[in-house]
C-alpha cells in the first residue's frame, strides 16, 4: 500500500506477469499511440458493444482512467504483449468496475489486434484475470456485454465459462448488448486450461 499526495491509501500496482505466452503489464503513458492505432481499425471496433473514443484526446482520457483504477483498485485493463516479443503491444484487457447502461459490476473488456486472433489469446489473458480477482481479491462475480451479432465473443465468453444472464441497452435507439455472467462458486468448479501465471523480467 502507497500513500497519494491527499495522504489517503491507494493500493500498489504490480510488475508484468508472464502467461504461457503473453505479457500483462498494467497500461502507461507510452501505450497511447498503440491505444489510438488499435481503435482506428474498424475490425477491432465493427462489434464493440460500447463506445470506442473518438479521436486521440478521447482515447487518452479512456487511457488515463484505466491507469487511475490500477492505483485505485491494484488491478484492471493490462496492456498485452507476446512473450517473444514483449515490446510490442497486440492489444489491451482485462477486468474493471464500470456501470454500463445502468448496471455495475466488474466488466471483462479487451481488444486485441486481428493479426493475433484466433489463437486464443483472448482466453488465455480472461483467464488469468479471473484468476487474480477470483481467488485473490474474493470478488463474487464478473460480468462482460457483447452484441448479439459477435458470435466470436459469445464464443469466447462460453468457452470461459461465462452464461447468458439478460441484456443491456443504453436507450431507444441504440443496439441491446447480451450480458455475460460468471460468478465464483461456478469459476471455482471449472478446469484451469492454463498454468498460473509468474512475474515477468524484462
Amino acid at each position: 500500500m502507497v500513500l497519494s499526495e491527499s495522504r489517503e491509501p491507494v493500493a500498489a500496482v504490480p510488475a508484468a506477469m508472464v502467461t504461457r505466452r503473453l505479457v500483462l503489464r498494467p497500461p502507461r503513458d507510452g501505450d497511447l499511440d498503440a491505444l489510438v492505432a488499435l481503435y482506428a481499425d474498424p475490425a477491432v471496433t465493427r462489434f464493440c458493444a460500447a463506445a470506442t473514443p473518438q479521436g486521440r484526446d478521447a482515447t487518452r482520457n479512456q487511457l488515463q482512467a484505466w491507469m487511475d483504477h490500477w492505483q485505485a483498485r491494484g488491478f484492471g485493463h493490462w496492456a498485452i504483449a507476446e512473450r517473444e516479443r514483449p515490446e510490442d503491444l497486440i492489444g489491451f484487457g482485462g477486468l474493471m468496475h464500470r456501470s454500463v447502461a445502468g448496471h455495475a459490476g466488474l466488466f471483462l473488456y479487451y481488444r486485441i489486434t486481428p493479426q493475433a486472433w484466433g489463437r486464443g489469446l483472448a482466453s488465455e489473458m480472461a483467464q488469468h484475470a479471473f484468476a487474480q480477482v477470483f481467488e485473490q481479491r474474493q470478488e463474487p462475480s464478473v460480468v462482460a456485454a457483447v452484441l448479439p451479432s459477435n458470435a466470436p465473443t459469445r464464443k469466447t465468453l462460453e468457452g470461459l465459462g461465462l452464461r447468458l444472464k439478460g441484456t443491456l441497452s443504453d436507450g431507444p435507439g441504440s443496439a441491446a448488448a447480451l450480458l455475460y455472467e460468471l460468478g465464483a462458486d461456478r469459476w471455482a468448479t471449472l478446469p484451469r486450461a492454463e498454468p498460473e501465471a509468474v512475474a515477468f523480467a524484462a
